[in-house]
């Protein structure tokens, strides 16, 4: 193998790490935001002085 594949190799090789980092997102979890709180606050604990 020539210089040049092995270099056009290890080029192609580190790109393709780049673009994966900094690319466009491709998750596919659903958008919710922030969501209310609906359940039921916790009691007041006693103080163990």
């Amino acid at each position: 193998m020539s210089i040049f594949k092995q270099l056009d190799h290890v080029v192609e090789y580190f790109s393709g790490a780049f673009v994966r980092i900094f690319g466009p997102n491709d998750d596919s979890y659903p958008a919710t935001g922030v969501q209310p709180f609906d359940g039921t606050p916790m009691k007041k604990h006693k103080s163990f002085d």
